[in-house]
């Protein structure tokens, strides 16, 4: 075989993929890759990164792992003399109602709000510790999405990443649970479509556990792609590979459902083998992921294997859909990643590969 990725085999050791991704006969598989060891050429735009020391106000209590001590971990490293340069602020804001009900249902966002001012422990929808001061966190974690993607339309950033909490890509139109409130990127993908005109939204999620809620809103909806890897059976129970949209969204939602255990060839594999060509077929003007580090070895609440370089390599595969087909506008949202180290170092592999710096 020549040097072309044959789509067949998920495979690839790293210096493999590089090689392949770096070459001319990339264009088989991965359209337009972001070029090896170095930042785009034909600009000079930093990527951007969204955050707010505000998202440690909302506070789960002793031993839960979806903590403030997330947010410290990942902007330590982040913070190093090495990793600053990289990137721009962007400035988040909160979500409106009006934007919250691109996804949410109105009856539901006076719960959230009723129910973090009554100072209740837990959200009555489902398994999502909150407190008083939830609300801000979980507004700014939608609005910084949607300062996020205002940014790449605008030719602000590159592309950007945002650091929030809480995480959201289980919460429902009408229930939050898993440690989501909002569902962050849901809101981002309906802003777009509705602020900037994108007719098509690409979204990839590969935390270690199945996006229920942004399935089921976009479940019937042609217009957004949605796609998971995801450690199956495992919470939420949902996810199976037949479940694949309805009515006019059918055949836009993609499950690749995992065992325990899964690692590069599996995940890496189903994004050349399945998302590639898909997104090929679907032709996003947006790209999102749905960044959850859970899915890294050594996760206390995922039994994946993916390293810090299986995250670099996922995200250059991101970047070359969105330079393909949508001007290379990618925002990524954090989800999940509870092993502090862990997650930071891979956040950092992460933002590296989107500011081009990643070799």
């Amino acid at each position: 075989m020549d040097h072309c990725i044959d789509c067949r085999t998920g495979d690839l050791g790293r210096r493999e993929f590089l090689k392949l991704i770096g070459g001319a006969c990339a264009a088989a598989a991965l359209p337009a890759i972001l070029p090896v060891g170095g930042a785009f050429a034909e600009h000079e735009l930093q990527a951007g990164i969204v955050h707010s020391p505000a998202c440690r106000m909302h506070v789960t209590g002793g031993g839960h792992p979806e903590r403030p001590e997330r947010y410290d971990a990942i902007m330590k490293v982040l913070s190093g003399e090495d990793i600053a340069p990289l990137y721009r602020l962007i400035e988040p804001r909160a979500a409106t109602d009006a934007e919250l009900l691109g996804c949410h249902l109105q009856e539901y966002i006076d719960t959230v709000r009723r129910e973090i001012a009554g100072g209740r422990a837990m959200l009555s929808t489902g398994d999502t510790s909150i407190c008083r001061d939830s609300l801000e966190p979980a507004l700014l974690a939608a609005g910084g999405t949607l300062a996020a993607v205002d940014a790449v339309f605008a030719g602000e950033a590159r592309n950007a990443f945002c650091i929030v909490r809480p995480p959201g890509h289980h919460a429902g139109s009408g229930r939050g649970m898993g440690f989501c409130i909002f569902n962050n990127v849901a809101v981002a993908a309906r802003y777009a479509r509705r602020k900037h005109n994108a007719e098509r939204v690409l979204i990839a999620d590969w935390d270690v556990h199945h996006g229920n809620g942004t399935q089921d809103i976009f479940y019937e909806d042609a217009s957004v792609f949605f796609f998971s890897t995801h450690q199956s059976p495992a919470y939420p129970g949902t996810g199976a590979a037949e479940e694949n949209g309805a009515g006019k969204g059918l055949g836009t939602t993609l499950n690749c459902p995992m065992p325990s255990g899964s690692g590069r060839k599996e995940v890496l594999g189903a994004f050349i083998d399945k998302l590639v060509p898909a997104a090929n077929r679907f032709r996003p003007d947006l790209v999102l992921i749905s960044a959850g580090f859970d899915s890294r070895i050594g996760d206390p609440l995922g039994r994946f294997t993916l390293t810090d370089d299986d995250f670099a390599d996922l995200t250059k595969i991101m970047l070359s859909i969105a330079r393909e087909h949508a001007e290379g506008r990618v925002v990524s949202v954090l989800e999940g990643g509870y092993d502090l180290a862990g997650l930071a170092s891979a956040c950092t592999a992460h933002l590296r590969a989107l500011a081009g710096t990643d070799g």
